[in-house]
């Protein structure tokens, strides 16, 4: 199928990219390159530098590539980013998805794949997190992915549309073969940090908490390989085929590491001490939170290839090693 895969110069939809075309797939990346790298895309794949706000650019792109089906992953990130500075979060995950449904709608393209997010459920009353736990987001971020769900829903009713939802939980690791990974600016997500603190291309590990009701006293969260998510992505295709069908799963391994498990495994991977400076626990962060993702299994046969932190980490530390300096676009 022709896939349009918007924000595919990203991290993570950068991996789909890749999986689609190993699918047999033929990808094209729409990527506005605010935070995507263009270098994270082959030269023969189509792409498309444009905002999702030019809904005529969107029409053209649809039309001309005879898309079939829109992979979303063009959404800002930023917990604490999303706090400080929410239009920023609400015009672009929220209001910038809309222009993009409406533009699908208007050219008849009715299978949608959305890259939403755990943070969704906020604080669960209880652990493992499945589709059915209560969503109440406890910051912007999370509400403008909830906002979306919600208008999917009724944009199914309405128009037929038929969608797939995907909640993730720890995005991590990179590419087999090293060549592509992740690359932020800033970077905030454990493993790289950790890495960077390891090597010394970053300041020592702040670790935040360290008198959480957990087995080592840290916070525990569910790491999911990024390409085992790219191929949750593939598998639902068949699924989308009924017009006004909705979907919701979680993607994780359902098995919680530690922040002390995630230092321990960098250090044994890269074979480097990690500097850590224990600090004060930050405000929002729950002790624990981790996936339950029996729907996936059961409806979508995926499962995970990468069960365990060590080898997410020995797939990042490839690409962290070989490229230190990541991309080297910005």
């Amino acid at each position: 199928m022709n896939v349009l895969v918007v924000g595919g110069a990203g991290y993570i939809g950068s991996h789909c990219v890749r999986q689609l075309a190993a699918a047999g797939h033929r990808p094209v990346v729409l990527d506005s390159l605010v935070y995507g790298h263009r270098a994270a895309v082959a030269p023969e794949i189509p792409f498309h530098a444009c905002d999702l706000g030019d809904e005529a650019a969107l029409a053209r792109i649809l039309a001309d590539e005879k898309i079939e089906v829109v992979m979303h992953f063009a959404a800002f990130a930023y917990v604490g980013e999303s706090v400080t500075d929410p239009l920023k979060y609400y015009f672009n995950n929220t209001v910038a998805t809309l222009q993009l449904l409406r533009a699908m709608l208007k050219a008849g393209v009715k299978k949608f794949v959305f890259s939403s997010t755990c943070a969704t459920y906020g604080v669960p009353p209880t652990l493992p997190m499945t589709e059915a736990t209560p969503q109440a987001p406890i910051n912007p971020y999370g509400q403008t992915k909830l906002d979306v769900e919600n208008a999917l829903k009724n944009l199914a009713r309405a128009h037929g549309l038929s969608f797939a939802a995907f909640r993730y939980f720890n995005a991590a690791g990179a590419a087999a073969d090293g060549t592509i990974g992740e690359d932020h600016k800033p970077e905030t997500h454990l493993i790289p940090v950790a890495i960077d603190a390891a090597t010394g291309r970053g300041p020592a590990l702040q670790l935040f908490g360290t008198d959480y009701p957990t087995p080592d006293g840290t916070c525990l969260r569910d790491y999911v390989h990024v390409d085992d998510l790219a191929r949750a992505h593939i598998a639902v295709f068949p699924k989308l085929a009924t017009p006004g069908a909705g979907f919701f799963y979680n993607l994780g391994t359902g098995t919680p590491t530690s922040v002390r498990e995630v230092i321990a495994a960098v250090e044994k991977v890269t074979g480097r001490k990690v500097p850590v400076v224990e600090s004060p626990r930050r405000a929002g962060d729950p002790p624990a939170l981790y996936a339950d993702a029996t729907k996936a299994r059961a409806e979508l046969g995926w499962v995970p290839e990468f069960k365990t932190i060590e080898p997410i980490v020995a797939s990042a530390w490839k690409w962290h090693e070989s490229r230190p300096k990541g991309y080297a676009d910005r």
